[in-house]
């Protein structure tokens, strides 16, 4: 069984909150997008919450597999911020940015630890990371390119929606 060290078990386990911090603050936005009447975008939200678990759990299986403790740490209600339909976006871009920098401080430290196999897991984040930011950019230029016409924003919501 490999060994993981400290450090990375106390990142790990920080990240676990970071991910049910996430599945908070996208479910935030997705009923914010519901009490605006836009139930694509909100569905698109609720998905995003799902994954944010998922990937807790991951980490928590993970630390088991590995026989390392699972700490549960406090969890931060969102702070309400969000005005204009615009916000969402913004926030999600920004918010996906930020969990990046945390998967890249998780795999930097498996590097200095010579961590091979946690590296290995850890890769999955990183790419996963790559497709999440993809879409976050990609929705906010959507909604950039056609939000302000209301026929297309529809259109938006709809095709949000249909996500999967």
């Amino acid at each position: 069984m490999a060994t993981i060290t400290k450090k990375l078990a106390t990142l790990l386990n920080d990240q676990i909150r970071a991910e049910i911090e996430s599945a908070y603050l996208y479910q935030d936005i997705a009923n914010f997008y519901f009490e605006e009447k836009l139930v694509g975008f909100s569905k698109w939200f609720d998905k995003q919450a799902e994954e944010e678990l998922e990937h807790a759990k991951k980490i928590i299986d993970y630390l088991r597999e590995n026989g390392v403790k699972v700490v549960l740490k406090d969890i931060a209600a969102p702070k309400r911020t969000l005005k204009e339909l615009r916000d969402g976006l913004v926030l999600q871009v920004k918010h996906e940015e930020l969990v990046t920098s945390l998967i890249y401080k998780l795999m930097d430290q498996a590097i200095a630890d010579k961590d091979y196999r946690s590296q290995s897991f850890l890769k999955w984040f990183v790419d996963e990371q790559t497709e999440e930011e993809g879409h976050s950019h990609e929705l906010l230029e959507k909604f950039d390119l056609y939000g302000k016409d209301l026929s297309v924003l529809y259109k938006l919501d709809r095709e949000f929606g249909e996500r999967k």
